[in-house]
């Protein structure tokens, strides 16, 4: 009997081990790996800003300044409702405010030129028909203007989307940012 026991007892010591050895692999494997974001990635705020880079780079795919101005009117929601995250998880600085700041100067300049862009010439001639009208022509200075204006404001927008990443994916102070 005595050596039933032992086998018995090896056998528990051995299931016991393996166990723990099943139990243990995972939780180290998983915890080694990169792929896993941690609890200052701001997951929320990463998607925002996704979706702010995605809509900016298809809505000025085609070269028309114009088709890209009224693009850049629908990215204002989504540039707010990131900088709002922002606010509310107090990642603001300096940078997010500059960049927001020309973001906003950018938006005033391009709505000034769409507004001269859209308007009529100014000295029309009668004779003059309106498929040759100057106003049509790409080398227009106030289609340039537009043109410049809208480069300007993706520029702006480009630079607040790096300010913003830039605060999401810095961890805060004191946070465990080495491996394991």
């Amino acid at each position: 009997m005595t050596a039933s026991r032992t086998r018995t007892g090896r056998a528990a010591a051995v299931r016991a081990l393996a166990l723990a050895v099943c139990l243990a692999v995972p939780a180290l494997v998983t915890g080694c790996r990169d792929d896993t974001a941690p609890a200052w990635d701001h997951p929320r705020l990463a998607a925002t800003l996704n979706s702010l880079s995605t809509a900016l780079a298809q809505g000025c795919a085609t070269p028309d300044p114009a088709h890209c101005a009224d693009r850049l009117d629908r990215l204002d929601t989504l540039a707010r409702r990131a900088f709002t995250e922002v606010l509310d998880h107090r990642l603001l600085d300096q940078a997010c405010l500059d960049a927001e700041s020309d973001v906003r100067r950018a938006r005033t300049l391009r709505l000034a030129a769409t507004t001269t862009a859209r308007s009529p010439a100014p000295d029309r001639s009668p004779d003059r028909s309106p498929d040759r009208s100057p106003d049509r022509s790409p080398q227009d200075p106030r289609r340039l203007a537009l043109a410049r204006a809208v480069a300007a404001e993706q520029a702006a927008y480009r630079r607040l989307l790096a300010a913003l990443e830039k605060v999401r994916t810095t961890p805060p102070p004191g946070a465990a940012t080495g491996p394991a």
